[in-house]
């Protein structure tokens, strides 16, 4: 990859079925991938695990939504490593419940997980990727981000601030080699989609036309080509990748 052995991607919330696709896929494509965390029982069973299929990932713990720890965390994987020239904002929850019974509690959180940690990563390795004249910023929204869900106006309202965040962004950034883009998944197969009752999940593949759940791997390609130099001339764009549930 040009005059360097390898380029370094940060992937956050790397634990989950989508974060361990995208690391996987990263790394099969070349990268050193840095997986970021937030439960340290989890990571430390899915590093073993990782481990097992011949990936050998370095993991970083911190909580995406806390600014400053976020700002600790990159420096120390620069120091480490050196700079990041791949940003993948993946970590995101959910609080679902209908508005007039939402918490403010359960708005913040949600907001704080899923849109704040994306100024928070991206606002500690934008200057650096200036000052090299190269950078790749890929944000992970939501269909749902775009077309709206019931129950969901925690969770919709982050993820569409997401994409405004990229596009704004990418006007600032894009003569300085960095592309800033966002991909919107509609119902992937992770194990917290296939956790649901049976009956729901078939109720959700009947409304997608291709007639399936998308897959993590799928994802996880998309994720690969927007962060390959080759993409180059694609700056802004939303990537809806949803088996043609929502299309506009």
């Amino acid at each position: 990859m040009d005059n360097k052995e390898k380029y370094i991607a940060l992937v956050t919330g790397s634990t989950g079925g989508l974060g361990t696709a995208i690391c996987k896929g990263l790394a099969n494509d070349g990268f050193h991938v840095i997986a970021n965390y937030h439960s340290q029982g989890k990571a430390d069973a899915w590093k073993e695990k990782m481990n097992a299929e011949g990936y050998d990932f370095d993991m970083y713990q911190c909580d995406v939504s806390d600014y400053d720890a976020v700002g600790a965390m990159i420096a120390s994987v620069e120091a480490t490593f050196g700079p990041i020239d791949v940003l993948v904002n993946n970590a995101g929850i959910t609080r679902d419940g209908a508005f007039r019974k939402m918490t403010k509690e359960n708005w913040d959180i949600v907001m704080r997980t899923n849109l704040y940690s994306v100024f928070n990563c991206s606002r500690h390795v934008i200057n650096q990727m200036m000052d090299r004249n190269y950078g790749r910023i890929i944000n992970i929204s939501s269909v749902n981000g775009q077309r709206g869900q019931f129950g969901q106006a925690n969770y919709s309202a982050a993820k569409a601030g997401m994409h405004g965040f990229t596009k704004t962004l990418a006007m600032e950034v894009a003569r300085k080699g960095i592309t800033v883009n966002t991909i919107s998944p509609g119902y992937i197969a992770t194990d917290m989609v296939m956790a649901v009752a049976e009956e729901i999940r078939n109720k959700i593949v009947a409304e997608i036309p291709i007639g399936r759940l998308g897959g993590t791997e799928e994802i996880a390609h998309l994720v690969s080509f927007l962060a390959s130099k080759q993409a180059s001339f694609i700056t802004g764009a939303n990537y809806a990748i949803n088996g043609g549930q929502h299309v506009y």
